[in-house]
């Protein structure tokens, strides 16, 4: 059984503990959590022919998105393969912005996948895709597709909330999807 396996339960014991607001578990994590990335990012590297010297560039971004976004992250799931997916999106973000096209290896995802948790690995995965689509959208398409599509307010609240008109809001989604349609066919064609 892969180290990582073990370990999780710990890391994810610590995750729930900072999501609680403990501090001291939430230092423990990410400090037990760098090396892992570490290896991870390191592999990663060396698969794309990166140089070296992005691996803590990449564990510094990943450490980051965990802060920004762990409380997307399901307690009732394992913590590693959630984690293992933003690792594996900012090597591949590195490896764009360098101009290199990346391949990844299901070998390399084997115990990951294999793990229990593995269906929440996927979904992760698909939710990292759909986020990096939204991104590319304008402010007020993606901040009206968040409301309505993502988080199922209203148009009444969604449009108090952004201070608009429910028009202005129908016309932000729908001209927003449309968009994101399109994106994403251009995504699959590659």
């Amino acid at each position: 059984m892969p180290d990582w396996i073990s370990q999780d339960h710990e890391w994810s014991a610590d995750m729930r503990a900072a999501l609680a607001g403990d501090g001291v578990a939430y230092k423990r994590l990410l400090t037990a959590l760098t090396p892992f990335l570490r290896r991870i990012c390191m592999k990663a590297c060396a698969r794309a022919g990166m140089p070296a010297s992005d691996v803590e560039d990449a564990v510094q971004e990943t450490l980051l998105a965990l802060h920004l976004k762990r409380h997307t992250w399901d307690a009732t799931q394992p913590l590693t393969p959630w984690l293992a997916a933003i690792a594996r999106n900012k090597m591949i973000d590195a490896a764009r912005r360098r101009g290199r096209r990346v391949e990844t290896d299901i070998a390399d995802f084997e115990n990951v996948l294999a793990a229990p948790g593995a269906d929440a690995f996927e979904r992760e995965l698909d939710r990292q895709d759909a986020l990096r689509l939204l991104d590319q959208l304008s402010a007020k398409q993606r901040e009206a597709i968040e409301a309505v599509s993502i988080r199922g307010e209203s148009l009444r609240d969604a449009a108090r909330t952004l201070g608009v008109s429910e028009g202005a809001l129908r016309v932000s989604v729908h001209r927003g999807l449309k968009s994101l349609a399109d994106l994403y066919r251009k995504a699959t064609e590659r």
